[in-house]
């Protein structure tokens, strides 16, 4: 009798089942029951949620040790005259660096994504990049408002300087630490009118409203009467680019 010969796979496919069967056990005993791709996103958002509480502590913890530092030079200025003209120097000027709170009339941005459709499916030629608030967006509303004379501004809840860095990855904001989904509130202290002149005035701000009308991205300027920005509490620390020696 001739025998027929078996292909390759014919002995390899009882191998590759069991092996199958193996990992599908070990997955449903590490899963417990649950979905594995739910318990991955729910650890990312722990991570995030625990980054976050961290990054607070330590914002508290450094405003402690800001106080404590103040109080230790005015005691010092009690007895040296040098230090006591140097602090208030310094306190004449911490006004102006945005290092005291900041009361007064001013002018509030919010910046937010476009709704999703119903239906989930896109129209035919927009991205999902269309629908979401960019970095150079918030970028465009902060210089707009910097040129239109704000004499101090606030990002969400943190005070921010003229040298404050806004990044923005996916559709979230971070500043200072600090993590922010949208809607993106900027309000800065000022002339109303002077304010929403140099809003109107932007030419990248004016492409933004493009999408607005298009897309139903959020864009709304209201004045605040009476606004309260908080002191600035990060970091003043200039770093730049050096040319190594021998470069």
């Amino acid at each position: 009798m001739c025998r027929v010969r078996l292909p390759a796979w014919g002995s390899i496919i009882p191998v590759l089942t069991l092996l199958a069967g193996t990992l599908f056990a070990a997955s449903a005993s590490t899963a417990r029951g649950t979905s594995l791709r739910e318990q991955g996103r729910t650890r990312i958002t722990e991570l995030i949620a625990a980054e976050q509480h961290r990054s607070r502590q330590e914002r508290a913890e450094y405003r402690r040790l800001r106080h404590e530092v103040d109080g230790i030079s005015r005691e010092a200025g009690r007895h040296d005259a040098r230090v006591k003209h140097a602090q208030s120097e310094a306190d004449r000027m911490a006004s102006r660096a945005g290092f005291t709170p900041l009361e007064g009339t001013a002018v509030r941005v919010s910046l937010d994504d476009a709704p999703l459709p119903e239906s989930g499916d896109l129209p035919r030629g927009v991205r999902p990049d269309d629908l979401v608030v960019h970095q150079a967006d918030v970028q465009a509303v902060v210089n707009a408002l910097w040129a239109g004379g704000a004499t101090g501004m606030q990002i969400m809840d943190q005070r921010v300087i003229s040298t404050s860095a806004v990044r923005c990855v996916g559709n979230t904001l971070i500043l200072q630490g600090v993590v922010y989904s949208p809607p993106f509130r900027i309000t800065a202290a000022g002339d109303p009118e002077r304010l929403r002149a140099a809003l109107g005035a932007s030419r990248e701000i004016a492409i933004y409203q493009k999408y607005v009308r298009a897309y139903g991205l959020g864009y709304s300027v209201r004045t605040v009467e009476r606004a309260t920005l908080p002191p600035y509490t990060g970091n003043v620390t200039m770093k730049h680019a050096t040319v190594p020696a021998g470069g």
